[in-house]
């Protein structure tokens, strides 16, 4: 998922190249795509044909997900894997190593979530799916709407009688061509959910967990997705990694890291391409 910085997802590809995987870049509808096209001569990298403009927050980032998802499927490739990263995403450990992990666990997927009971989380992401929210929408006054419908209306359930899961992680996964299959069917079949996620706020750390995580696959759902991710700057975006997080990434025993930018600190990624390469 990419919508910026043609040289760091160019350097991004560069850390992941490995003759067994191929690459879909997903770019947003509002980048210049005219920025990013030499990107399609690298090796076994392809664009997803339909573009998305995934505003923050809102169900458009599902769409794109799942568009994603539906293009890859529909090629009629094998794959044991796909891995949903960001074009601010970086390994950080070997490629050969990250294969050889996932060599080990083929049929499983990899997924951060928490259940609602017990979960501070969920304390605070509770509004998310029980009022309205208008992120998926553009207009004028969207907001006093917003309000007024939450003075009005009832609480808003979810369409079916499931358990609800999700993370502030929830996001960034790994799943079995299985999983990515039936969360695409799920969905297409399901315009309910649909409409549901369109006025919840974040659902892409919520819906896909919940409808994988009560589907005849949730138990080859691993809880771990594998992200170094750090919340610790506090509000709804994660810290941008910089070279002062490398003794925390050397350590982690994560595959992948979020969220870096090349124009704040290029350092950490050079250091991350010399440990990479060893």
């Amino acid at each position: 998922m990419v919508h910026k910085n043609a040289g760091q997802v160019e350097r991004l590809l560069g850390a992941l190249a490995h003759e067994e995987a191929d690459y879909y870049i997903h770019l947003d509808q509002a980048a210049d795509l005219r920025a990013f096209a030499h990107l399609a001569g690298r090796p076994r990298t392809y664009f997803i044909a339909e573009r998305k403009q995934p505003r923050w927050a809102s169900f458009h980032f599902v769409e794109a997900i799942l568009q994603s998802l539906r293009e890859i499927l529909a090629t009629g490739r094998s794959y044991d894997f796909i891995n949903l990263l960001s074009g601010q995403d970086y390994p950080i450990q070997p490629i050969n190593h990250i294969h050889e992990f996932l060599a080990r666990h083929v049929g499983q997927s990899f997924m951060s979530f928490e259940g609602q009971a017990g979960s501070a989380w969920w304390q605070e992401a509770r509004t998310r799916v029980e009022q309205y929210h208008s992120a998926y929408y553009q207009f004028k006054g969207q907001y006093l709407l917003q309000r007024l419908a939450n003075l009005v209306l009832p609480r808003r359930r979810f369409p079916l009688p499931y358990a609800l899961y999700g993370s502030a992680d929830g996001s960034w996964w790994t799943l079995s061509p299985a999983c990515a299959a039936y969360l695409v069917r799920f969905v297409d079949e399901h315009p309910a959910v649909r409409r549901y996620g369109q006025f919840t706020w974040g659902p892409d750390e919520i819906i896909p967990a919940t409808i994988l995580l009560n589907s005849p696959l949730k138990d080859s759902i691993i809880n771990e997705n594998y992200r170094y991710i750090d919340w610790t700057a506090g509000g709804a975006n994660p810290k941008v990694l910089t070279i002062a997080d490398a003794p925390a990434l050397a350590q982690s025993p994560k595959l992948f890291a979020r969220k870096f930018d090349i124009d704040y600190d290029a350092e950490i990624l050079n250091l991350l391409d010399q440990r990479l390469t060893k």
